[in-house]
């Protein structure tokens, strides 16, 4: 089995765990052992897994930084954002630690605390114990896993009716001598009448190994606006499993886009509940893959009440041997009357080899609603590829035009404008092969 390997190590190393965390994290890890020990890792055999089996990323050597051993990078000599003159306040985690030698940022609005999960445990207590671990789900092994092993992470709060203007940006960095699993934590609340926009930026350094769980927990509280942008470029050997939680209250508005330039193997959960009357959700992701990348995204969005508002919208470009999976989940509770639900997926495989898995689903049990799915998967269009020839563009030349048509009204709900011109520009590098070259970013190989 396994997991009994991880077992074993939680039983024989939970001293040393706790006492390289902090003791809000640490009293939350006894209900998820006994979650994990009940549930494993999930396999191909769950419908919700059919076709990416998580567990097999586990069956392997893999290292894990228990005793929290500095790891020898300075970021700010390695790293340079790939998204020159976005003005943001930038936060580090090296591999699921932060890196508490921030360099100076413009001061956050008063009472806004972004930084170390552990020191915000102890600074926040109350705030920390009433959101950490709440709206995870308890039902879901990774997530156990995860709650199990992270000893630290990033969270950002910002309490009731305060605006953060600037954006901020965490960079998180996969950095190791050996294969390495790496847990990480992120947790962002915005309290009544907050305003944040966050943006998680994905990099690996060494050529090794990385398997990665990361759980993140999103609270927008009564008329709180939150939006949340995930950019991935990380190495082929980087195993990226991501889950994503967020509860919403009345008139809050969440956008979250995630999207995949670079990778190995990946699988993103969104789970969004809508659980306040007029809440609105908007969810993206876009995904661009060859090789023998595969990239997985679940989405199940729940409106709880009447009178919410969700979209959601997800692309995939595969080109080579890649493997693209979208499962979409919507459900409409009884009585959440007057409720609207859009769900798209759009695929496009540019090579004969690419395989695309996609099952839209709604479950409606109230009327007087607006909902709808829609996918499609095929190839570029021969007539508009046609076209552009006879306009004297070369047929690649074309191709990667048509490309990036394509992936435009994902790229469109970033909010923030120098990222998404910045994205158009990363994305035309990544059709031609050059995004992993950049003369912007020391870190990316």
């Amino acid at each position: 089995m396994i997991e009994q390997q991880y077992i074993d190590l939680f039983e024989t190393y939970r001293k040393e765990i706790d006492r390289n965390s902090a003791s809000g994290l640490n009293k939350e890890r006894d209900a998820a052992f006994e979650a994990f020990k009940k549930l494993g890792f999930p396999t191909s055999k769950l419908e919700d897994y059919k076709q990416s089996d998580i567990s097999r990323a586990f069956d392997a050597e893999l290292g894990l930084n228990l005793r929290n051993i500095p790891i020898p990078v300075n970021p700010y000599n390695a790293f340079k954002c790939d998204v020159p003159n976005l003005n943001t306040h930038v936060f580090f985690l090296i591999n699921d630690r932060y890196y508490d030698k921030t360099q100076t940022n413009p001061p956050l609005p008063e009472g806004v605390f972004a930084g170390s999960l552990q020191t915000f445990s102890e600074k926040y207590p109350g705030v920390f114990n009433t959101y950490y671990n709440r709206i995870a789900a308890s039902d879901n092994g990774v997530t156990a896993y995860n709650t199990m092993f992270a000893q630290d992470g990033f969270v950002v709060y910002v309490p009731e009716n305060t605006v953060v203007e600037k954006p901020l940006q965490l960079i998180n960095i996969l950095r190791g001598g050996v294969d390495l699993n790496v847990n990480r934590r992120i947790l962002l609340i915005a309290e009544k009448n907050a305003r944040v926009k966050l943006l998680v930026c994905d990099h690996t350094v060494d050529d090794v190994h990385f398997v990665v769980t990361q759980v993140i927990e999103i609270t927008a509280e009564e008329n709180a606006q939150i939006d949340f942008y995930e950019l991935e470029e990380n190495s082929v050997k980087a195993t990226r499993i991501s889950s994503l939680y967020c509860n919403q209250q009345e008139q809050s508005k969440v956008t979250a886009a995630g999207i995949t330039l670079h990778n190995g193997y990946t699988r993103n959960d969104y789970r969004f509940r809508l659980l306040g009357e007029y809440a609105e959700t908007h969810v993206g992701g876009l995904v661009i893959s060859d090789k023998r990348q595969h990239t997985d995204n679940f989405a199940f969005l729940d409106h709880a009440v009447p009178h919410c508002t969700s979209n959601e919208l997800f692309k995939y470009v595969l080109q080579e041997k890649s493997t693209g999976v979208f499962c979409g989940r919507i459900l409409v509770e009884k009585g959440a009357r007057k409720s609207e639900a859009y769900q798209s997926n759009r695929n496009l495989c540019a090579s004969n080899d690419a395989h695309m898995y996609a099952k839209p689903q709604l479950e409606i049990y109230a009327d007087d609603v607006k909902c709808s799915h829609g996918l499609t998967t095929g190839q570029l269009d021969e007539d508009a590829l046609f076209y552009l020839q006879s306009r004297g563009i070369p047929e690649e030349e074309a191709r990667m035009l048509l490309m990036v048509a394509f992936t435009k009204d994902v790229v469109d709900m970033v909010r923030i404008d120098i990222l998404r011109e910045r994205l158009e520009y990363l994305i035309d590098k990544r059709f031609r092969g050059e995004l992993l070259r950049c003369g912007n970013c020391n870190v990316c190989k």
